[in-house]
């Protein structure tokens, strides 16, 4: 819990009453490695902080090989479909955690008693919004505006421990290339 407050109060003071009220509304959920835990047409009922872990967001296709993998999410930040939370609509994608991951998780309906309740819940709303629409405003300028091999690089010097943790064939559809032309970029950077 140390670390979610830490994490919080760089942006606001958080009272000891809304500490307690939003504490006791989450519950800590231990995710194995390439464990699914939130299924394409489920409702996503949790925003999760990651304590610990990576998680993949995927459109799962019938063929994995063409799986789209279009986000990742690490250590002290915040995961969810978010989406789908806000409109209580089926998901159209996956999560997927990458490694062992724990995450500490409110529930839809907690959540709003969070909001109803304390000044925190704001916080925590408005901060999951922004980070999810600034994950997804760079995944799209990145697409428009650089090249494959800019992308590789860029997300290789934002995120080296990525390509210890993730396999290459989740890079390259992160990035939107086969994992040949991968491999081939690799073999022209090294």
């Amino acid at each position: 819990m140390l670390q979610i407050k830490e994490y919080l109060e760089q942006i606001a003071t958080i009272s000891d009453a809304d500490w307690e009220f939003f504490t006791s509304r989450l519950h800590r959920r231990v995710i194995p490695k390439k464990e699914v835990f939130l299924e394409i047409n489920m409702v996503e009922n949790h925003i999760s902080f990651i304590e610990s872990g990576v998680v993949r967001l995927f459109i799962p296709k019938e063929n994995p090989e063409k799986e789209i993998t279009f986000g990742f999410s690490f250590k002290d930040q915040f995961i969810s479909a978010y989406d789908s939370f806000l409109t209580r609509k089926p998901s159209l994608y996956q999560l997927q955690a990458l490694t062992d991951t724990t995450l500490l998780s409110i529930t839809y309906n907690d959540l709003q008693e969070v909001y109803k309740t304390t000044q925190i819940g704001n916080l925590i709303g408005r901060l999951t919004a922004e980070r999810l629409f600034l994950i997804k405003s760079k995944r799209e300028q990145n697409l428009l505006n650089l090249t494959a091999e800019e992308r590789y690089m860029k997300l290789f010097k934002e995120r080296p421990e990525l390509l210890k943790v993730i396999p290459l064939k989740y890079i390259s559809s992160y990035i939107g290339v086969t994992a040949q032309a991968l491999s081939r970029i690799r073999k022209r950077i090294s």
